[in-house]
């Protein structure tokens, strides 16, 4: 009963604490969403959607995705008539870059800086768009909606209702935090003092290994990749003041999880889009390990000359003596 009551104390203080950063976000984002703001924007970027191989309204989606959440972009999406590349390409964007205001900020909370999460996800978005529209020579059909519910919702008018509109949806995504955040840090406390969070360790390390980062992140990325980065940042903000992860470390699981992370439902989501489900899994998977791997091989090198470089200053110093 104990650790029941002991994870149930740390998924509040966690809850609470991803909490007062994503209320006031996803408030104003909503009530932006009834401004003309979204519209100004999707103009202003539609000059660069020919770059990657869309047509300028495909900006609104990408806009939406981004400021809002994937829901939101899909909703526009099926509301114009695109090529079954074009919504794969915006699909692979979506999947990379999506919902940045809360997730940047959550991970800016765990000690991330923001603009690397930003860069990392806007980059990857961008680039995989390009390689896609340049590599990619079919999927010029028309792409063909499933069913989807559009929920019929009414229309919102009025500043208080807006106001109120937006309390609602930031509401709604506490809730949903709490709903798995909390579980999540009963099962791990339980995980913790039974000794089954050093045997999950254990079987994550090879994984890990090859990622190069140690043992001690793998709660985190699990948790990361199957619910969410901002459920994995929850974990993150329990290990990083319990198990003493180190800063090289959370770097490298973050860029992981910017890459990839929610893979069950964020794949899932786009399957009503008529558009290869499988590719967009393997696209987002593989780049993760790849991308990290890389991070983490310059980094190594990187830190191996420093050392080098203090070994010899350190022996020249003992020679001048």
């Amino acid at each position: 009963m104990g650790i029941l009551i002991r994870g149930l104390m740390v998924g509040l203080q966690t809850t609470w604490t991803l909490g007062k950063i994503i209320f006031p976000i996803t408030l104003i984002i909503t009530i932006l969403g009834y401004t003309p703001v979204l519209e100004w924007l999707a103009q202003l970027l539609a000059p660069v959607m020919g770059w990657i191989g869309l047509p300028g309204e495909a900006a609104i989606p990408l806009i939406l995705g981004n400021v809002l959440n994937l829901y939101a972009a899909i909703g526009a999406i099926l509301t114009m008539e695109l090529t079954v590349k074009e919504v794969f390409i915006l699909a692979v964007m979506l999947s990379f870059s999506h919902n940045l205001f809360v997730e940047s900020a959550v991970a800016a909370k765990v000690g991330i800086r923001m603009s690397v999460v930003l860069a990392v996800r806007l980059g990857l978005a961008l680039f995989s768009a390009w390689v896609i529209h340049l590599l990619w020579q079919g999927g010029s059909e028309i792409a063909q909606y499933g069913f989807v519910s559009s929920g019929n919702e009414a229309e919102v008018t009025g500043w208080l209702a807006i106001v109120w509109k937006g309390i609602e949806s930031a509401t709604i995504g506490i809730a949903q935090l709490a709903l798995i955040v909390i579980p999540l840090m009963i099962f791990i406390q339980i995980m913790k003092e039974l000794n089954w969070l050093k045997v999950f360790s254990k079987w994550m390390s090879p994984f890990t290994r090859m990622l190069g980062i140690r043992e001690n992140t793998s709660t985190t990325l699990a948790s990361g990749l199957f619910f969410g980065l901002a459920f994995g940042a929850g974990v993150m903000i329990q290990a990083v003041k319990e198990d003493g992860v180190k800063k090289k470390d959370l770097y490298l699981v973050f860029i992981f999880l910017v890459a990839c992370h929610a893979v069950i439902e964020d794949t899932l989501i786009f399957i009503p889009l008529g558009i290869p489900i499988w590719p967009l899994l393997i696209i987002r998977v593989v780049t993760a390990i790849v991308l990290t791997m890389v991070i983490a091989f310059i980094w190594n090198r990187y830190e191996k000359k420093q050392q080098q470089k203090q070994q010899v200053t350190g022996k020249e110093a003992v020679n001048e003596n």
